[in-house]
């Protein structure tokens, strides 16, 4: 397979076909329980894709002297190596989505995408592959959580970006937008339950676009093909 062709391919498994998040479903646990915003999902999205780059990037790098009886816990202390520096990045620059996150963050370690991609792709490619496969994929789950905190957070508080100002400083608290009124918030959409009914929906939805784009795909039409006897009696 050619690099622009293996490259597309890449993007299209991690992006939509082999979505991690709405295919695999993989990270489920981060992913309906803290996305009750947009900034949260967010947050937490860019974690987990600078650490699935990083390490895609790092175990393709040291895939010829990995002994294969422990590779997953040299993978996983790999994994484990990249969220510590993202949560101390964090917990200096952005302290309050830090806190906001609370203990999900440290639970990307064993998010099973990245350790996934790892044993299934990072630990058999070069590195420029391993890495356009960690930010496709990482791309991929963070749409999804983007998505579903946006749900979630415009049926739950009427807003969108509110608390912007806990990832990008000050200056993004006029970011939050009123989408409509409420009097109270709508607890269903804000806790967990409300994760899961959203998320079958947007599950069901790329389904459902799934099999409108195959039927709209030329059928191919069978060639039957005409098997003569030949009678050698004559």
């Amino acid at each position: 397979m050619s690099f622009p062709a293996e490259y597309k391919e890449l993007a299209w498994q991690g992006l939509w076909k082999n979505n991690p998040g709405i295919v695999q479903l993989l990270g489920l646990c981060p992913l309906l329980a803290v996305t009750s915003t947009v900034v949260n999902a967010f947050g937490l999205g860019l974690a987990t894709m600078f650490v699935l780059i990083c390490s895609n990037m790092t175990v393709s790098a040291i895939r010829q002297w990995v002994p294969k009886e422990i590779r997953i816990p040299i993978f996983v202390l790999i994994i484990a190596a990249f969220v510590t520096c993202v949560e101390l990045l964090m917990n200096a620059y952005t302290f309050g989505l830090y806190e906001s996150l609370g203990i999900f963050l440290p639970l990307i370690v064993t998010n099973c995408a990245i350790i996934g991609r790892a044993e299934a792709y990072a630990s058999k490619n070069p590195v420029k592959q391993a890495s356009f496969d960690g930010l496709m994929m990482g791309l991929g789950f963070l749409a999804v959580l983007v998505i579903l905190g946006a749900i979630r957070e415009i049926l739950g508080q009427g807003t969108l970006f509110d608390g912007a100002e806990l990832l990008l400083g000050e200056w993004a608290s006029g970011l939050r937008i009123e989408v409509f009124k409420l009097d109270s918030q709508f607890l269903l959409a804000i806790l967990p339950p409300g994760a899961f009914i959203a998320m079958g929906f947007i599950i069901a939805a790329k389904n459902k676009i799934d099999n409108i784009l195959l039927e709209l795909q030329p059928i191919k039409e069978e060639k039957n093909i005409e098997r003569v006897r030949v009678n050698f009696e004559n």
